[in-house]
Order: structure tokens, then sequence, then C-alpha cells
């Protein structure tokens, strides 16, 4: 396959521990984590109330969204969207299951409206007022990487720029050893087709391999999560590196070679 560039406008992060882009740079270049990160995201997107009742997984993906657009300087309105995740909220799962099996009559609407794989590019666009194009994805392990694609092409394509947004939760109950998940990640990254002075510059392209184990701060902090093979890509932003190997797929791999503004 031909390789895919963009450039990086702006990046947003949230793990346990690290609440931001910043603190996930200094913590990946051998800083300790910040003693007063807050135990869970609260995306100013949407109003109080929903923020209360918005389920985590839809709370992290708005947090690292409206940041990497803040860092980027662009109007989230204004920019189509690529939302990936390699379960969805597996919470909901979880409760909807239960609720199902001891009293159907009770489900929650609220709940099961938050089940979909979409549910997180749905508050986005609304709480924006965007109506632009969105895109919500998932392939497991390959999620952030086929994403990523995804984003890519839709630049090839000829959108001007794109945000790529990246999640996952922890997973409950019986779920949990079938499809492990742990903790709260997730990384957003705006990426357009213009160069900028000063911006990284990223090349990417599909080859034959298996991505080794990344070693990366970051990716040791966050190893439980199902997103963290994501973490590569951001632990090389963080740190300086020129490259880094995604999983996208069974025998296949993202290399991306990364141009430091």
């Amino acid at each position: 396959m031909s390789s895919l560039t963009a450039t990086i406008e702006g990046i947003g992060f949230w793990c346990n521990g690290l609440p931001d882009w910043a603190s996930a740079r200094a913590y990946a270049t051998g800083a300790g984590l910040p003693g007063d990160a807050p135990a869970r995201p609260w995306p100013q997107v949407l109003a109080p109330n929903e923020r209360r009742r918005a389920p985590e997984s839809v709370a992290v993906a708005l947090e690292v969204a409206l940041a990497a657009c803040t860092d980027a300087q662009h109007d989230p309105a204004t920019l189509a969207s690529v939302f990936t995740s390699t379960h969805g909220d597996l919470s909901i799962t979880d409760y909807m299951c239960h609720t199902l099996i001891d009293d159907p009559r009770a489900l929650s609407p609220t709940r099961f409206h938050n089940s979909v794989h979409n549910a997180a590019a749905g508050y986005w666009t609304i709480g924006n007022g965007c109506v632009r194009a969105t895109t919500a994805i998932s392939a497991f392990d390959a999620s952030f990487a086929q994403g990523l694609l995804e984003a890519l092409l839709q630049l090839a394509a000829g959108e001007p720029a794109v945000l790529l947004v990246g999640y996952d939760t922890a997973s409950p109950g019986p779920l949990a050893p079938v499809s492990r998940s742990e903790g709260t990640l997730g990384g957003a990254m705006v990426l357009s087709s213009a160069g900028h002075v000063g911006k990284p510059r990223l090349r990417a392209t599909l080859v034959d391999g298996v991505a080794p184990p990344t070693r990366g701060m970051l990716a040791q902090l966050a190893a439980g999560n199902a997103m963290a093979p994501m973490l590569p890509l951001f632990d090389a932003l963080a740190v300086g590196d020129d490259a880094a190997l995604l999983k996208a797929g069974p025998g296949r791999v993202l290399r991306v070679e990364i141009a430091h503004g």
C-alpha cells in the first residue's frame, strides 16, 4: 500500500493518573504522576446534567476530543471525525445483560441508547452542533490503527482536517476475562493535510509483520486497557522518537514515521 501522510495539529490524552497531554508527555520523559489528577473525565462539551449522566466511555472520548481541538485551535463544529473503540461500553453491556435476565421491563432507555457503538460520536456532534460526517468503528485490538487509516484516507479523499478519537474503559463482570480491559484510556488527534511549522508530520504505511511489545512509559502505565495498542504512537510523540509500529490486524502492522516539527 502507498503511504498516507498528515500533520498532527493537536493532541488530547487522558488515562488514570494522567488527565491531559502535558502531564502524559512529562510522565513519558521521566516525571512522576501528578498528585491532583481527577478520578474521572469531566467533558465540558456536555451540559452539567448530561455530564453527570454520561457513561465513562463517552466522558473520556469527549474529554480528549475537545482537548485535541483546543490544542489545534480548530472549531469542533467544522471537523469530520472518526471515533474508534475496541469494545464500546462493556459496563452498559453488562448492565443490559443482567437486567434482561432479572427484570427486562426495568431496562433504562437512557442506558440503552448509550449502549450503541456510536454513542460517543453522537454526543460529540450534538454537543458541538457539528453536522460534518462522523464514523464509529471497531477492529478489536487493531481498532486504533484502523481508525488512523480511516482518518488518513479521508484526508487523502479531500477532507482538509479530521478528528481521530480512540478510547476504551474497563470490562466488568463475566465479560472481564473474555474481553479484558482495565481502567480508562483515551487519545485524540486533529489531523490535517496541510503542513504547519512546529507541528509533527506523520507518514503511515500498512505492511506485513507483527507489532513488537512496546516499552514506553505510557504503554506500561495503561497496558491493561483495550486501547493500549495506540500507545506506541503517543509514547513516540511524547519523547521525540521517529517511528512507531501499531497492530493493524492479524499479521499486519501500521508503520508510522514521525517528522517532529
